[in-house]
Protein backbone atom coordinates (compact mmCIF):
# COMPACT_ATOMS: atom_id res chain seq x y z
CA UNK A 1 0.00 0.00 0.00
CA UNK A 2 1.39 3.61 -0.93
CA UNK A 3 1.26 5.96 1.71
CA UNK A 4 -1.28 8.87 1.44
CA UNK A 5 0.12 12.30 0.69
CA UNK A 6 0.69 14.90 2.96
CA UNK A 7 2.34 17.94 1.90
CA UNK A 8 3.97 20.36 4.91
CA UNK A 9 4.17 24.23 3.90
CA UNK A 10 5.72 25.67 6.35
CA UNK A 11 6.79 29.14 7.96
CA UNK A 12 10.33 28.88 9.26
CA UNK A 13 10.87 29.14 12.96
CA UNK A 14 7.22 28.34 13.93
CA UNK A 15 5.91 26.02 15.80
CA UNK A 16 3.49 23.15 14.30
CA UNK A 17 1.66 20.07 15.62
CA UNK A 18 0.16 17.86 14.09
CA UNK A 19 -2.88 15.07 14.70
CA UNK A 20 -3.26 11.99 12.74
CA UNK A 21 -6.01 9.61 12.89
CA UNK A 22 -5.75 6.50 11.21
CA UNK A 23 -8.41 4.14 10.40
CA UNK A 24 -8.85 0.48 8.89
CA UNK A 25 -11.31 1.08 6.32
CA UNK A 26 -12.45 3.82 4.06
CA UNK A 27 -15.33 5.05 5.88
CA UNK A 28 -13.06 5.92 8.56
CA UNK A 29 -15.22 4.03 11.36
CA UNK A 30 -12.56 1.27 12.29
CA UNK A 31 -9.89 2.67 14.22
CA UNK A 32 -6.72 1.06 12.83
CA UNK A 33 -5.00 -0.82 15.73
CA UNK A 34 -2.05 0.53 16.59
CA UNK A 35 -1.45 -1.35 19.57
CA UNK A 36 2.62 -1.90 20.53
CA UNK A 37 3.47 0.72 17.62
CA UNK A 38 6.38 3.26 17.41
CA UNK A 39 6.22 6.36 15.27
CA UNK A 40 8.73 7.84 13.29
CA UNK A 41 8.87 10.74 11.25
CA UNK A 42 11.92 12.82 9.38
CA UNK A 43 12.56 15.35 7.19
CA UNK A 44 15.36 15.00 4.80
CA UNK A 45 16.60 16.80 1.53
CA UNK A 46 15.69 14.13 -0.39
CA UNK A 47 14.75 10.12 0.08
CA UNK A 48 17.88 8.54 0.91
CA UNK A 49 19.70 11.61 1.70
CA UNK A 50 20.63 13.51 4.92
CA UNK A 51 18.68 13.73 7.67
CA UNK A 52 17.21 17.65 8.18
CA UNK A 53 15.69 16.74 11.15
CA UNK A 54 13.90 13.89 13.01
CA UNK A 55 9.85 14.97 14.38
CA UNK A 56 8.55 13.98 17.49
CA UNK A 57 6.07 11.28 17.54
CA UNK A 58 3.28 10.18 20.04
CA UNK A 59 1.40 6.90 19.47
CA UNK A 60 -2.13 7.66 21.50
CA UNK A 61 -4.50 4.78 21.82
CA UNK A 62 -6.57 3.99 19.75
CA UNK A 63 -5.34 5.24 16.48
CA UNK A 64 -4.04 8.85 16.99
CA UNK A 65 -1.16 10.00 16.48
CA UNK A 66 0.70 13.55 17.09
CA UNK A 67 3.95 15.18 15.50
CA UNK A 68 5.47 18.18 16.63
CA UNK A 69 7.61 20.81 14.94
CA UNK A 70 8.92 23.05 17.74
CA UNK A 71 10.94 25.93 17.45
CA UNK A 72 14.50 24.88 18.86
CA UNK A 73 14.12 21.84 15.59
CA UNK A 74 14.83 25.00 13.25
CA UNK A 75 18.07 26.18 14.74
CA UNK A 76 20.28 24.51 11.56
CA UNK A 77 17.34 24.76 9.10
CA UNK A 78 18.38 26.12 5.26
CA UNK A 79 16.59 24.43 2.78
CA UNK A 80 13.63 25.41 0.98
CA UNK A 81 12.26 22.61 0.07
CA UNK A 82 12.56 18.70 1.55
CA UNK A 83 10.52 15.60 1.88
CA UNK A 84 8.80 14.17 4.84
CA UNK A 85 7.76 10.92 6.01
CA UNK A 86 5.44 8.94 8.95
CA UNK A 87 6.43 5.36 9.66
CA UNK A 88 4.62 2.79 12.03
CA UNK A 89 6.68 -0.24 13.21
CA UNK A 90 4.55 -2.84 14.92
CA UNK A 91 6.08 -5.31 17.68
CA UNK A 92 6.88 -8.24 14.70
CA UNK A 93 9.47 -4.89 13.09
CA UNK A 94 6.81 -4.51 10.57
CA UNK A 95 6.75 -1.39 8.86
CA UNK A 96 4.45 0.55 7.21
CA UNK A 97 4.72 4.12 5.93
CA UNK A 98 1.27 5.83 6.34
CA UNK A 99 2.09 9.44 4.93
CA UNK A 100 4.90 11.15 2.91
CA UNK A 101 5.03 14.10 0.88
CA UNK A 102 7.05 17.82 -0.11
CA UNK A 103 8.10 19.84 2.39
CA UNK A 104 7.85 23.61 1.56
CA UNK A 105 9.36 26.55 3.69
CA UNK A 106 8.72 30.33 3.47
CA UNK A 107 11.63 32.02 5.44
CA UNK A 108 10.54 34.15 8.60
CA UNK A 109 11.21 37.94 9.17
CA UNK A 110 10.72 38.33 12.93
CA UNK A 111 13.78 36.76 14.55
CA UNK A 112 15.00 35.09 11.48
CA UNK A 113 18.96 34.66 10.86
CA UNK A 114 20.86 37.52 9.18
CA UNK A 115 22.11 37.47 5.72
CA UNK A 116 25.16 38.17 5.31
CA UNK A 117 25.56 42.00 4.37
CA UNK A 118 28.97 41.85 2.91
CA UNK A 119 29.63 44.49 0.00
CA UNK A 120 26.71 46.14 0.75
CA UNK A 121 26.89 50.05 0.71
Amino acid sequence: MRPGSYPLALYRGDTYAWVFRLWSDDAKTVPLDMVGVTAKAEIRNMPGGQIIMALPCAVTQPNIIDVVLTVDLWADWTLRSAVWDLQLTYPDTSVFTVLAGPVTVDPDVTDSTPISTRGAR
